[in-house]
């Protein structure tokens, strides 16, 4: 059986390799998996911390790092909810003492990352696999561990001149406001239990289309594309088959995507035919159409980022993307 260092199964060296009484039933299939290649996988950090690896970050270093890469979507103060929910907020000195965030019993209380966070490890994990959006793993871990603390001491979690390392990890985990708030006692551990929620059943009396079959309302209707692209075409999820724009030409547009576009994260906000958490790409080419500033100005927008022009969800920048590639991108839109 394959596993990792850190006691956790690493489906990738088994894919990669086979065992001594593989390779003898197998002979000539694949081979053993080199260290560096298990290294590579093997990223996971689990709740007794095994897992994270030797490095430190201040909150000083992470406030310069939030500035940059991070307060674009979620704000100066990780308060901002005008992309994602926000990060921090809803938890007091007396939950670090309980360890159970009081607020999570009040509904009309909107919850935050630190109200339900019960190990910093995930939240760790988190940013190193995943942040910034635009870029996941470009931090590096010394970089991690920076984020992690300046975000520890805007819950108040830590003070201002902390340093969060490998070592500090553990004294940090004592504190989280909701570090007690991990339960197996739900439906989602044992299903022969109690479920999560409890209610009358809802499904009747539902709208049905002319096939007979309930569907969407009208106003929520293609929202999201065509779904019956975005299934497997076998089983019972297959979408309704009806498209905002004729499947031709969405098929086309889409295979014209250039690999910039979706490696750069455009493809996360935006899509080519309909609106997602910004507008779509057709949207963008018919409003500028025919404008001869318009290039210049919005490769200058890709990369500074901005908001204002179609709501108040901001684009964060994109500063690593060379001035050619930016116009490169919008020229591409805009012949749309």
């Amino acid at each position: 059986m394959c596993r990792s260092s850190a006691g956790l199964l690493v489906a990738a060296a088994c894919f990669l390799g086979l065992s001594a009484h593989g390779a003898e039933r197998f002979p000539g299939v694949g081979r053993t998996a080199t260290p560096a290649e298990i290294r590579a996988w093997d990223i996971d950090v689990r709740p007794d911390f095994q897992g994270l690896p030797p490095g430190k970050g201040s909150v000083a270093q992470g406030q310069e790092i939030w500035d940059a890469k991070c307060a674009a979507c979620h704000g100066t103060f990780g308060e901002s909810n005008e992309v994602f929910t926000p990060l921090v907020g809803g938890t007091t000195a007396e939950d670090m003492k309980t360890g159970r965030v009081k607020s999570l019993t009040d509904p009309s209380v909107a919850r935050t990352t630190f109200m339900k966070l019960s190990t910093v490890s995930t939240l760790w994990d988190y940013v190193r696999r995943a942040m910034p959006w635009n870029a996941p793993k470009s931090l590096s871990v010394d970089e991690v561990y920076a984020v992690v603390a300046y975000l520890l001491n805007l819950a108040d979690v830590v003070p201002g001149d902390f340093v969060l390392s490998q070592s500090s990890m553990a004294e940090v985990q004592a504190r989280l406001p909701n570090r007690n708030g991990m339960t197996r006692e739900h439906g989602l551990w044992d299903v022969r239990g109690k479920p999560d929620v409890s209610n009358v059943a809802c499904m009747k009396d539902c709208p049905v289309d002319d096939r007979g079959v309930s569907s969407l309302p009208p106003q929520a209707a293609g929202t999201h594309g065509n779904l019956a692209d975005q299934n497997r075409s076998i089983g019972p999820v297959r979408g309704n088959g009806r498209s905002s724009a004729p499947a031709a030409k969405v098929a086309a547009a889409a295979a014209a995507t250039p690999e910039l576009a979706r490696r750069s994260g455009c493809m996360a906000c935006h899509a080519v035919d309909h609106r997602m958490v910004g507008p779509s790409f057709t949207d963008v080419a018919s409003r500028y159409r025919g404008q001869e500033s318009a290039p210049a100005r919005l490769s200058q927008k890709v990369r500074q980022g901005g908001s204002g022009e179609w709501g108040s969800v901001p684009m964060p920048p994109h500063a690593a993307l060379s001035e050619a590639d930016a116009q490169s991108l919008v020229r591409w839109i805009l012949a749309l």
